[in-house]
Order: structure tokens, then C-alpha cells, then sequence
């Protein structure tokens, strides 16, 4: 059975595991994002504090991600929460250090302003610096999202969703009947999943910042 012939017979169980993959990858990116951004607002007033956020969410990525889910299964074992938690942790960095660098760029005339028409603190950081911080925290996403892509089809190391069960599996059995087509299936569609998330960033991006922001 050739490449085409195998996807249209299993177009229908195709479409659930690049489903899976996507959602389980777009969950994590929110999980990840609403971390980053509160560790982001939190330190980036404080160079120290910057400098140990950014340290810490670097390290992880050096870990690799297999020895990462390796470490967790035993704690958390098999499915879900081991391939969350690992997908999460790798996106921090982008998101973290992207809040910190959007946060830290804000005109300090633009913030006296804010200041001097009587908006609070927090009114200030939530209407004025994170609007204006909103383009490179939606970068750091969009990096984030284009990583984990790639590293969430090993969650099927752990059990977990999505097409890199198809790759697994199709690696595992090479050799065997359609088990090319199987490795290749999820690699495409992984691939495939990536570009289309990609657009709809650019998406988001066009309708979420005004023209003055971006330039």
C-alpha cells in the first residue's frame, strides 16, 4: 500500500491523533503561558530576579526530553500528566523572557502618564504595560509552540496523545506492513499541525495589536 492509499484509509483515525496532538500542545502553551507571564510580572522589575527566572526556565531546555520524561513517570507515571507537565516546562522560556524583555521596554514617560491620570499600579500593569508587552509575550508563544510541536510527539514515550504514536509505533515495526507509511504519517501530519498553529499566531497577532504597536 503506497503513502496516499494508506492516509485514505485512515483518515478518520489520523485526524483523532493529530486532534489529540493539537490540543494537547495548544492546552499546554496556554498552561505555560499564564506561568510565564505571572514569573515574567513578577521579577522583571528586579534584574536579579530576571536574570534567575531566565536561568532556571534555560535550564530546563537542557535537559533532554527523553531523560525528562523518563524522570517523571516513576513520580507521575504513564499518559497525561507526564507529557503535560514536560510540554509545559519546555515552553517557559520563550514566554518567560519575552514577558521580562516586553515588560522591562515600556516608555517610562508612557507609564508617568498612566501614573498621572490616577491609574493604580496594578490598573497600570494590566491596561498599560502588558498591552504593550502583548507582542513579544504572542512571540514567545508562537517559539514556544513551534518547540513543543516537535517534543510532544514524544509524549508517546510516556503514553501520552497525539501522533507520535504513529511515529512510535511506525519505527518500532519497520520492516513490517505499512509501518513507513505509519512513521511518515506522523511525521507529515506533525509538521503539517505546526504551520497551521503558525498562522493562526500571525492571525492573532494582526487582530490583537494595533497598528501603532507594531510600527
Amino acid at each position: 500500500m503506497n503513502f496516499l492509499d494508506y492516509v485514505a484509509s485512515r483518515w478518520q483515525s489520523l485526524l483523532v491523533n493529530a486532534f489529540q496532538h493539537a490540543s494537547m500542545v495548544i492546552q499546554c502553551i496556554l498552561l505555560a503561558t499564564i506561568v510565564g507571564v505571572l514569573v515574567g510580572v513578577a521579577v522583571y522589575r528586579s534584574p536579579a530576579g530576571a536574570a534567575i527566572a531566565t536561568a532556571l526556565s534555560s535550564a530546563v531546555l537542557t535537559i533532554p526530553s527523553f531523560a525528562l520524561f523518563g524522570l517523571l513517570i516513576p513520580v507521575l507515571g504513564l499518559g497525561v500528566a507526564p507529557s503535560v507537565l514536560t510540554l509545559v516546562l519546555y515552553a517557559l522560556l520563550p514566554i518567560v523572557r519575552n514577558t521580562i524583555v516586553g515588560l522591562s521596554t515600556v516608555d517610562q514617560p508612557i507609564l508617568d502618564a498612566a501614573r498621572g491620570i490616577g491609574m493604580s499600579r496594578f490598573g497600570v500593569l494590566t491596561r498599560v504595560e502588558l498591552r504593550l508587552a502583548w507582542p513579544p509575550i504572542l512571540a514567545g508563544m508562537r517559539v514556544s509552540t513551534q518547540m513543543l510541536m516537535g517534543i510532544a510527539a514524544i509524549a508517546a514515550y510516556a503514553k501520552g496523545p497525539g501522533l507520535g504514536n504513529l511515529i512510535f509505533s511506525g519505527l518500532g515495526q519497520l520492516g513490517g506492513a505499512n509501518a513507513l507509511n505509519m512513521a511518515i504519517a506522523g511525521t507529515v501530519g506533525v509538521v503539517i499541525l505546526a504551520l497551521l498553529l503558525d498562522a493562526v499566531f500571525v492571525l492573532i497577532g494582526r487582530l490583537t495589536t494595533s497598528r501603532g504597536i507594531r510600527g
